[in-house]
């Protein structure tokens, strides 16, 4: 019965999220601080201050991010407290830091939550070719390393599934050694946001340590049930590429060159892919080199009753991917691919076009953040009983995880395959 009083709460905060978010903002702030590294624009804590809206739980403390645009945005939507920082240079001060975060709690013993969602660049499957060098690489060691000096309630990090595989997987057992060692217990599991009710197949390796036995949340949609891109964008209003609608300025796309409007205009609508014989002659040249279509995906459309593919910080663009309207000749508006992403239907992004797509892109879909604030929010409290969630990952989950995200999709596997070899070692 606890089970499913909890689920329920998980699945109202996260498909809830425009109701809940207009309610949280008169909320008063609650009791648990939240300190969020590599804030960006806020998709984290926009997930955490949402579940405000059922009731007051947690105080937006501290956010740090490098990125003025994003901090801009975190500030225009959600707090004053974002400041322009960088985490590496923050690693090496750890008492200066631990200072810091102490002067903007509400007191010394309230309960905090630490959140470090590194960029994921430096891990994507598509620029690992600079390895372990890649600075970015090392954040989430140094965000272990602050965390481990200020010894938060909570300790949550979220990433791409590919600082999982066998190159990063060091970086990984250094950072969950640290925590070891200033008295933390660590688990790490995969996750598709699409069973969390965001609108996309997003996988994401989540990362939670607490000071006892910790669990993980779990999605409370199955295959089937999951929300799609008519659900997100479908009552938007129609617009022409580059013309922004009326009373909304994020719903605008790029302004597309007519090859490109033309190109568009020969994708099948509702889920097409482009003819081998339509688009630049690159594309074509590819194809007859390899004797089939390449690139498939590239101007393809989205399909309007299924999940979409994982928004990124080029999805403004129709041929980097399947990142064109379902059925209007143009490629997605800020505000669709944000919806998409699961952001409040009123959030603003501050910058240039290109910077708020990056934002966006870069972001941790809010709806998910709000079943993993209602999870954790239950995992502090003192009567709470780690249930039968899935197991960790203990181990390197190979050489790529994206591999086996076709076949995820399909059905034909189970995201918990990815570290099942490792878990019967450990066991």
């Amino acid at each position: 019965m606890v089970e499913d009083s909890s689920r329920l709460d998980v699945r109202s905060a996260a498909l809830g999220m425009d109701s809940r978010w207009l309610a949280a903002k008169a909320a008063a702030p609650g009791r648990i601080d939240v300190v969020d590294f590599f804030a960006g624009c806020g998709g984290t804590s926009a997930g955490f201050l949402s579940v405000n809206g059922i009731s007051p739980t947690y105080r937006l403390a501290l956010a740090i991010d490098n990125d003025a645009d994003a901090v801009d945005t975190y500030k225009a939507n959600l707090s004053p407290v974002a400041q322009q920082r960088d985490v590496f240079d923050l690693s090496k001060d750890l008492s200066g830091t631990k200072q810091l975060i102490n002067s903007c709690r509400q007191s010394p013993t309230a309960p905090l939550v630490m959140i470090g969602c590194a960029p994921c660049q430096g891990f994507s499957s598509h620029r690992n070719a600079s390895g372990n060098g890649d600075l970015r690489n090392s954040l989430f060691v140094a965000f272990a390393r602050i965390a481990a000096e200020v010894q938060p309630d909570v300790i949550i990090a979220e990433n791409v599934p590919e600082i999982l595989t066998d190159r990063y997987w060091p970086l990984v057992a250094e950072a969950r050694r640290l925590l070891a060692k200033a008295g933390y217990e660590s688990r790490i599991a995969i996750h598709d946001m699409a069973e969390f009710g965001v609108p996309q197949h997003r996988f994401r390796a989540l990362l939670i340590a607490m000071r006892k036995p910790v669990g993980m949340p779990k999605g409370f949609l199955a295959r089937g049930e999951y929300r799609t891109v008519r659900d997100a964008i479908g009552r938007l209003p129609a617009i022409l590429p580059g013309v922004p609608a009326p009373g909304d300025p994020m719903h605008v796309t790029a302004g597309h060159r007519a090859a490109t409007v033309e190109t568009i205009r020969r994708v099948p609508i509702d889920g097409g892919s482009r003819p081998i014989d339509v688009g630049p002659d690159c594309l074509r040249r590819a194809a007859a080199k390899q004797g089939r279509a390449a690139y498939e995906d590239v101007y393809g459309r989205l399909w309007w009753d299924r999940p979409a593919i994982t928004m990124t910080a080029y999805s403004r663009n129709p041929a980097s991917g399947r990142y064109v309207h379902p059925e209007q000749h143009r490629g997605l508006s800020i505000r669709e691919a944000a919806l998409l992403q699961g952001f409040p239907s009123d959030y603003r992004f501050e910058g240039s076009f290109d910077s708020r797509f990056r934002q966006v892109g870069n972001a941790v879909p809010p709806m998910f953040a709000a079943s993993l604030a209602t999870y954790v929010a239950e995992a502090l409290s003192p009567d709470f009983v780690v249930g039968n969630e899935r197991r960790d990952i203990v181990g390197p989950i190979g050489p790529s995880f994206s591999r086996m995200i076709p076949a995820i999709k399909a059905g034909h596997r189970s995201i918990a395959d990815a570290g099942a070899a490792h878990r019967s070692e450990a066991a």
